[in-house]
């Protein structure tokens, strides 16, 4: 999820903000940051499976045949992007698992550690792309994020009440899909596997997904247990386009579904972790995705 950002949206403040205490080493632009920061979520697995070359023939015997020469060493062939995803799928529950569920709600904790911040945080999503994220950031506040399948909006004490319009709007539509698990090919110009890689001292498949919407998303396979290691992801904020590395540890097995409860992000020099502690399925009301007052009032 990418936080939200509207042509009503003021300016990021630089000065203080009035009722909110925070620590000295903590101004507000890193609490904007912070509140950035928490749109490069995911949780995600996968499974993948190397392919290998055959081996070559050896060269007929004859009497006119030239001696042949020393075999080189050739690289392992590189699995499609395709099947790497489609063992993600296999290694979360399968298709049928996924698409059993209608909504889901995960809650756990946020800390910054740099800031000495902590916080709870609640991520809610429901079928077709409807989503809400919720933290609370002690000395902060509360930070609202949420599509509800039309509107993409933002509340925080920073900026107030915002609209998404143009590529932000794309974008919270492209992360709000409920079943992105599924890594349909309809939301992707190409899926194409770029190289083996150490990603977090782990031996990882490097996977470029080209989203319709604009823009790439990099992904990183665990070759040896076939789960996602972490993603890079670039999204729009209202600070402009931001970067941010997520690695991805510590699965567990919620209901039917695997997930990581662990997630590390780095987003402009600020690292945030996440703890998920319990995720419930087809439980969340469908009221939960209705607008606020303050975003209502700036469709007036």
């Amino acid at each position: 999820m990418s936080v939200d950002r509207s042509r009503l949206s003021p300016a990021v403040p630089d000065g203080p903000v009035p009722g909110i205490t925070r620590s000295p080493k903590f101004p507000p632009r890193r609490i904007t940051m912070a509140v950035i920061a928490v749109g490069f979520l995911g949780t995600a697995v996968a499974g993948l499976s190397a392919q290998f070359p055959a081996p070559a023939r050896p060269p007929k015997v004859g009497a006119q045949a030239p001696a042949p020469k020393p075999a080189e060493a050739r690289p392992a062939q590189l699995p499609p992007a395709r099947r790497i995803l489609d063992k993600h799928l296999a290694a979360i529950g399968g298709r049928q698992a996924v698409l059993s569920h209608k909504s889901t709600h995960a809650s756990g904790t946020l800390s910054m550690p740099a800031a000495g911040v902590t916080g709870a945080v609640d991520i809610y999503g429901a079928h077709p792309n409807r989503s809400l994220l919720k933290v609370s950031l002690g000395g902060v506040g509360e930070v609202l994020e949420g599509f509800d399948g039309t509107h993409g909006w933002s509340i925080s004490p920073m900026t107030g009440p915002m609209l998404l319009e143009g590529k932000q709007l794309d974008e919270k539509r492209f992360d709000s899909d409920f079943h992105s698990e599924l890594r349909s090919d309809d939301r992707y110009l190409s899926l194409i596997t770029l190289e083996q890689v150490d990603f977090e001292g782990r031996a990882c498949y490097k996977v470029r997904l080209v989203r319709k919407t604009g823009g790439e998303d990099l992904e990183f396979y665990d070759v040896a247990t076939g789960l996602k290691a972490g993603s890079i992801t670039t999204r729009e904020t209202q600070m402009g386009t931001v970067t941010g590395t997520t690695v991805e540890t510590d699965y567990k097995k919620f209901g039917n579904l695997l997930q990581p409860t662990t997630v590390r992000s780095q987003v402009g020099g600020l690292q945030q972790v996440i703890t998920i502690n319990s995720v419930d399925y087809d439980s969340v009301p469908a009221s939960t995705f209705d607008l606020p007052p303050g975003i209502k009032a700036l469709l007036k």
